[in-house]
């Protein structure tokens, strides 16, 4: 399992073998089952989540008391509530397991001093940064510029494992529509 996470971080820069165990070192196994909570509102955020094996989401309760699925990371990818990270501020969102899960954590506070140690990792933590600030600005910009098919369409192509893996309430609510609209979507689609 930490041969995936190395895999992943030798993808992005370049870390020699001594570094890449220094970096290793930091980062912990964590199994999770299905539906578990990892970070609740109002929680100070402490740690970024790296996925082995299973699919974590990060959602937000709106005014109505209704969620919003703002990002979810199948294997191979990193979660976390960066916002919460960097300003020290509690939690604005929840980040939950979807299925049973193995991950692999660091605490943001070793993330950091990773920074002076590690030749390498500044060209990481800009990656991480800058990966996270695409994706929001992506999903964002769905909302604002694309009807419920188009952001389904896009679903299908930028990552279909959403739809081939999750319900349908939770594609539904990732792309901001009720299941019944959901349905009415797919069987236009797949007439």
């Amino acid at each position: 399992m930490y041969s995936l996470l190395a895999e992943k971080i030798s993808q992005i820069t370049s870390i020699d073998d001594e570094g890449m165990e220094i970096v290793l070192s930091y980062f912990r196994y964590f199994q999770i089952k299905k539906e578990e909570i990892l970070l609740n509102e109002k929680e100070n955020s402490s740690k970024i989540y790296f996925v082995v094996k299973g699919c974590l989401r990060i959602y937000f309760l709106q005014a109505d008391g209704s969620e919003a699925t703002r990002y979810i990371a199948f294997e191979n990818n990193f979660a976390s509530n960066l916002v919460g990270l960097i300003t020290g501020e509690g939690s604005e969102e929840y980040i939950q397991a979807l299925e049973s899960s193995e991950l692999l954590y660091i605490y943001f506070k070793d993330f950091q001093s990773l920074l002076g140690r590690v030749p390498g990792w500044e060209k990481f933590y800009i990656y991480y940064l800058e990966n996270a600030y695409v994706n929001n600005t992506r999903h964002l910009m769905s909302f604002l510029t694309m009807d419920a098919t188009e952001r389904y369409k896009q679903l299908l192509e930028q990552n279909p494992a959403v739809v081939q893996r999750l319900s349908n309430r939770m594609v539904a609510n990732y792309l901001g529509i009720s299941q019944e609209s959901l349905s009415r979507l797919k069987g236009r689609l797949y007439k």
